[in-house]
């Protein structure tokens, strides 16, 4: 008889596997990752990942989700509270912490763009890139529209399309991140565009 494995053991085993997975999907993108990649990253036997996915497929979703969860939860819970400025809530959502562009990409971005991209004509997949698209929207557009209730965003277009552009001009970053040499892309500075143009839409004073 197996010896009972706690579900505290069961989460941390999954995020460690999750974790490994996310150092190899980085390093060697999407779809030259192998299930052996990942399964000699987390020290893990090839049954003892698939207690826990399925597939890549399964285990690369299982990453965006949690990111996406996560990301939701902290604007949830920071919008339940009292601010002194949207704007640097979606710049630290844009920017991260430091809320200063710069020239290095989310290094899971590429990677992203790599698996919808192989997908698109996956009807799951697609589906998949929808749902996951539109909690993606939302997470700025709550952002925008508690700013101009607030009155510290006077919107000089609906929410939902300042919302979308931001993800059109990120996902596009991405792709030059791709293809382009490091000094043609131009990170920063395109970044700097972005919050340039937020500030504009947004109606934020300088």
């Amino acid at each position: 008889m197996s010896p009972k494995v706690s579900k505290e053991h069961k989460e941390q085993r999954r995020a460690s596997i999750l974790a490994a997975a996310k150092t190899v999907f980085i390093r060697l993108g999407y779809e030259k990752t192998t299930i052996k990649d990942v399964m000699e990253e987390a020290s893990v036997s090839r049954g003892g990942l698939y207690q826990y996915f399925s597939n890549k497929e399964d285990l690369y979703e299982a990453i965006l989700s949690e990111n996406l969860q996560q990301a939701i939860t902290a604007i949830n819970e920071t919008l339940s509270k009292e601010h002194s400025s949207y704007w640097n809530m979606l710049v630290s959502l844009i920017l991260g912490e430091d809320m200063e562009a710069n020239d290095e990409m989310d290094p899971l971005a590429p990677v992203n763009l790599e698996f919808f991209i192989t997908g698109k004509n996956d009807p799951r997949r697609r589906e998949y890139a929808i749902d996951r698209y539109s909690e993606g929207i939302k997470l700025y557009e709550k952002i925008i529209l508690k700013g101009e209730k607030a009155g510290e965003f006077q919107l000089k277009m609906p929410a939902d399309i300042i919302s979308q552009s931001i993800n059109t001009f990120i996902d596009g970053l991405a792709l030059g991140h791709v293809l382009l040499p490091e000094q043609q892309i131009r990170l920063k500075e395109q970044t700097q565009l972005l919050m340039e143009y937020l500030r504009w839409v947004l109606g934020v004073e300088s």
